[in-house]
């Protein structure tokens, strides 16, 4: 259940970065399909952590920057 309240506080970061997460746009890289600047994805990746209250280990350049595979790393 925890899991579940964690995804729906996560799902609502992406609302908020105006980011639908049931269409299209959940399986689009943020930098080069949704045309993000880093500042901005610096900044969802800095409200994932705090929502989840889980750092994650990875570093920038080694994350694929799409928001189902974020999600999936902070709800694992």
């Amino acid at each position: 259940m925890k899991g579940m309240n964690v995804a729906k506080k996560l799902f609502k970061v992406f609302e908020s970065y105006g980011i639908n997460l049931n269409g299209r746009q959940g399986n689009l890289h943020l930098k080069n399909d949704l045309h993000m600047d880093e500042v901005f994805i610096n900044g969802l990746i800095f409200e994932l952590e705090y929502v989840s209250k889980k750092n994650l280990e990875k570093e920038f350049g080694e994350l694929e920057l799409r928001p189902v595979s974020l999600m999936e790393e902070f709800v694992s």
